[in-house]
């Protein structure tokens, strides 16, 4: 029987989500984590999901018309027409589907390697990650591409999003771990990004030094992790986390995760994705800060998961 199979990565934003809309350079990893499609033949048009990721209750529910939009668009970019031959897609794997950790592009990504694979259309990543980023549209509609570029390529990447969007990848001697805690909160970041164009609209001088100092810090970022400095990386997170507080994008929930874990030893934490909600990521370098950091999260019972920044394809595959 003819299958497809594709593997998406989750994310992390570890610098200037929400900025990168407006051109800021941002940086962002590939996490240890994933979601895996699988394609088959379905007998009647159209398409049947069957969606065994683990997620933040109701996460699923709440994203559903969103999904079937992405795929629409993402069938549609592919010139694929399901009118009279249908498919069934399956998404499991490791990554938790939640908001701020990339779950939807992860699943874009994912779809779109297997569906390649299925039909026999030999794709390179550059088009899957064109494919993945329709998707996203549907979940996001004005996106900004790093989630979905991250997800497909892989490893610690450096965005800006232009008339040609500029990705360089950044080298990391070794992963590092790091520990990421999900408010539990799923949240609309449509939303998120359309409360900031509006802010930023009714107050720009207000706006444009806070977007000034996200631009500053992206370079100072990118140089402390060329030298290896995770201590100053760790405070530029934690500066980077005060201008998404100032943008109006945290939450109580995020904020107080984020002080466990600054408390609890973290070299720096912030919100990651979207916000509002979701989740935010604790650099935690050496697994006994990371367990350390992770155990005092999930005493104020709130999920983690430990992973590490810079994964590939190539470590999973």
């Amino acid at each position: 029987m003819k299958k497809g199979h594709g593997i998406g990565f989750g994310k992390a934003i570890l610098f200037n989500e929400h900025f990168v809309v407006y051109g800021i350079p941002s940086i962002v990893s590939a996490i240890g984590s994933y979601t895996v499609a699988k394609v088959e033949p379905y007998e009647q048009a159209g398409f049947l999901l069957t969606d065994k990721r683990p997620a933040t209750p109701k996460y699923k529910e709440d994203k559903l018309a969103q999904q079937k939009e992405s795929f629409e668009l993402m069938f549609r970019k592919m010139g694929l027409n399901l009118s009279k031959e249908g498919v069934s897609i399956t998404l499991e794997g490791n990554l938790y589907a939640a908001s701020g950790i990339g779950a939807s592009a992860a699943s874009c990504v994912a779809v779109a390697r297997a569906l390649a694979e299925y039909y026999e259309m030999s794709l390179s990543d550059d088009e899957i990650n064109e494919v993945a980023y329709e998707g996203e549209k549907g979940y996001h509609g004005n996106p900004s591409g790093v989630d979905n570029t991250a997800s497909t390529y892989g490893g610690l990447i450096w965005f800006q999003k232009g008339e040609k969007n500029v990705i360089d990848r950044i080298t990391l001697t070794n992963p590092v771990e790091i520990v990421i805690g999900n408010t539990g909160k799923v949240t609309d970041t449509k939303l998120a990004v359309e409360g900031v164009k509006q802010r930023k609209e009714n107050n720009p001088k207000k706006y444009e030094e806070v977007f000034d100092r996200a631009e500053n810090i992206a370079y100072l970022a990118k140089r402390a992790i060329h030298d290896g400095s995770l201590q100053e990386v760790g405070k530029l997170m934690n500066e980077n986390h005060k201008l998404l507080q100032q943008i109006e994008v945290s939450s109580r929930e995020l904020d107080f995760l984020v002080s466990v874990a600054r408390e609890s030893g973290a070299f720096g934490a912030k919100l990651t994705g979207g916000g509002l909600g979701g989740n935010m990521i604790a650099l935690t370098p050496g697994k006994e800060l990371q367990n350390k950091v992770a155990t005092a999260i999930e005493k104020e019972g709130f999920q983690t998961v430990k992973t590490v920044i810079g994964a590939s394809r190539e470590s999973v595959e």
